[in-house]
């Protein structure tokens, strides 16, 4: 039998760097194939090669014994590859199930079409409505959208990059048993990810690529995860060290029954949102996407205000009233879930990003610019964050998506805020870089920063916070305390499962915590 994908020697060359160096893999009918590596190891690009978004300087593709030479995506389609990105391919104006049409190969019907996605959809735990504008659409809403247009097509070799990074546990399972019953019907995946337990778990076989070449392969089931994420970075990991918090007198971030209608009939609606976050301490919000996440981080950011004042209060002031530049002043640095497009201009280079955000560090003078200034504060961040770029002028869009979400959580952190709201911090980013900036949180924390964490990554907000909220259908549930909970009571929280009927009923904002 012939392997369903085979590399023989792919070579990937850019300005500058060497993505792919002598690459060869091999990927079985069936098999689910693991491909690891750090930020920048050439994984992505190697999977652009594969789809044919990215042609290979050297080397031979074969699919199920048969060569294919210089293809497209639409000739990979008709191969039966498919291909979730790490950053999606989604026209932002138009609805879900039309951005589906706008990929299908044959004559369809938009309602049964509409009515394929909403079952689907289901059936994998991934809802997702059909007529959505993907403008109004969360991040991981529109991961749910590209799993589900590729499931559409039957693919018999699917490539997902972080698919369960927005699933909660029990969503995580369900898709790990519709990926095992998509392997033993012959369809082959290759799975990319850097939670190794999950690789552990379902992966058959894995790959190892280390700056642009293939160090290793290994058996999951049969490798600890320690050897794993050695074979990925060729070092020791670094170990995080989180120190019980000393919380502050008084809160740093006050929210005080916060609520909004949604700005259009997609979104989600805040009912009584109450917490604070003190000086000290990690607070973590956890939810599954598309449960008013965006809402709340849009009024707490400044990106859309509220009419009462008091409802929001940073340092003591109230501020809900307040541009996002007027609450910068106050202390308050952001990282949105969004890297391209709202955490850095794409085209812009490095040091023009920074600008944005520390214009008051000595990067512009007098109302003007200073390169050099801001030269240096890039190149700083680019070393303390071990960002792999070719300097302070790169564009941001030249940068993998680990290594742009490096730099721009580096960039907030050297602004030392007193608060750092902070969504998906390590989405994407490599074992070793995401315990870099998870204990770089930490350490901002324990100097007195308030941090607000915003993650549909239970184990990264379990390792790191202090305490916990649950986000479900726009009403946040009574903070928990991380060392006297578990991931299955949180999971279940963020499916609403717990939340007392009469209160949902009641809109009184409180959730019960049930056995």
């Amino acid at each position: 039998m012939h392997p369903r994908l085979e590399l023989r020697n792919i070579c990937k060359r850019y300005p500058g760097v060497v993505a792919n160096d002598d690459v060869s893999l091999s990927i079985q009918p069936g098999e689910i194939h693991a491909v690891l590596g750090e930020n920048g190891a050439g994984k992505s690009t190697l999977m652009k090669i594969i789809y044919g978004a990215a042609q290979a300087d050297s080397g031979e593709i074969f699919c199920d014994g048969n060569p294919i030479a210089a293809h497209n995506p639409a000739t990979s389609r008709a191969l039966g590859i498919e291909m979730v990105y790490q950053h999606f391919a989604l026209f932002e104006s138009v609805s879900v199930v039309e951005n589906i049409a706008l990929s299908a190969s044959s004559a369809f019907h938009l309602p049964s079409l509409a009515d394929k996605i909403r079952e689907l959809s289901l059936r994998y735990g991934m809802p997702i409505d059909p007529h959505r504008q993907v403008h109004d659409l969360s991040v991981g809403e529109r991961q749910r959208v590209e799993i589900v247009r590729c499931l559409l097509q039957a693919p018999k070799l699917l490539i997902l990059d972080e698919p369960t990074s927005v699933l909660t546990p029990q969503a995580v399972v369900k898709l790990f048993e519709t990926l095992r019953q998509l392997a033993a019907e012959g369809c082959s995946i290759v799975y990319i990810s850097h939670k190794l337990d999950e690789v552990q778990e379902l992966c058959d076989t894995a790959t190892v690529l280390r700056n642009g070449k293939v160090t290793g392969t290994a058996r999951p089931k049969e490798t600890t995860s320690l050897e794993l994420a050695r074979m990925m970075v060729g070092s020791k990991l670094p170990e995080m060290h989180v120190s019980p918090p000393t919380p502050s007198e008084k809160p740093v971030l006050e929210v005080n029954n916060l609520s909004v209608k949604a700005r259009d009939h997609f979104g989600v609606n805040l009912k009584d949102v109450s917490f604070n976050v003190h000086g000290g301490e990690i607070v973590g919000l956890a939810g599954v996407s598309g449960n008013g996440q965006a809402e709340l981080i849009a009024l707490l950011s400044g990106e859309r205000t509220h009419h009462n004042n008091d409802a929001i209060r940073i340092c003591g002031t109230a501020a809900a009233r307040l541009r996002a530049d007027e609450r910068r002043k106050l202390g308050l640095a952001f990282v949105p879930e969004e890297r391209l497009g709202r955490g850095a201009v794409p085209s812009h280079t490095l040091w023009e990003n920074a600008v944005l955000t520390a214009h008051r560090f000595g990067t512009v003078r007098k109302g003007l610019v200073d390169r050099r200034r801001a030269s240096a504060f890039a190149a700083g961040i680019i070393d303390r964050f071990k960002v792999k770029a070719n300097g302070a002028g790169s564009t941001a869009q030249s940068l993998s998506g680990g290594n742009l979400q490096k730099f721009i959580v580096g960039r907030e952190i050297a602004l030392e805020p007193k608060l750092l709201l902070v969504s998906q911090p390590t989405w994407g980013v490599d074992v070793g870089a995401s315990a870099f900036i998870r204990q770089t949180i930490v350490d901002l924390s324990r100097a007195g920063a308030a941090v607000l964490v915003v993650s549909e990554e239970l184990d990264e907000l379990f390792e790191i916070c202090d305490r916990l909220l649950v986000i479900c259908q726009g009403r946040v549930s009574p903070p928990l305390v991380r060392k006297t909970t578990d991931r299955e009571e949180v999971g279940l929280l963020m499916t609403g499962r717990t939340m007392s009927t009469d209160q949902m009923a009641s809109g009184s904002g409180d959730v019960a915590l049930q056995n």
